[in-house]
Order: C-alpha cells, then sequence, then structure tokens
C-alpha cells in the first residue's frame, strides 16, 4: 500500500490518483472514475471532485494507497 501525505485538511479524488502514480493524468483519472474502476474506502466512486481526507483509501488496477496528515 502506498501512503499519499497531505497538508491540506483534504485531496480531490483525480489528484489523488495522480499523486499516487496510478494515473497519467487528470484526463485519464477522470476517465477511469467515471468508468468505475477506483474504489473509496471500499466502495466504486464515480466522482472525481471526492473529497479524501486523512484515513481515507482508494484504489486501482490492483493498487491501494492511503491518504495521511
Amino acid at each position: 500500500m502506498n501512503y499519499i501525505k497531505i497538508k491540506d485538511e483534504y485531496i480531490k479524488l483525480g489528484q489523488a490518483l495522480k499523486l499516487a502514480g496510478m494515473v497519467s493524468s487528470g484526463v485519464e483519472a477522470k476517465v477511469m472514475i467515471q468508468d468505475g474502476q477506483v474504489m473509496v474506502n471500499g466502495q466504486v466512486e464515480y466522482q472525481r471532485g471526492k473529497k479524501l481526507h486523512p484515513g481515507d483509501t482508494f484504489s486501482f488496477n490492483g493498487e491501494e494507497a492511503q491518504i495521511e496528515a
């Protein structure tokens, strides 16, 4: 599992996917999220702007990451 450190209160899902290196661009993140290929805290997520807070986990294509403060 990867750990993504954030300085702010939250990070948006699309940004987190890029930061974790799971996608190469915002456009790719948007497509993968809209296709239902991304999970947040064990649930399929369709909102690219979903706010992730410390402790939240997300996964895509067999990779998983967790948000840390």
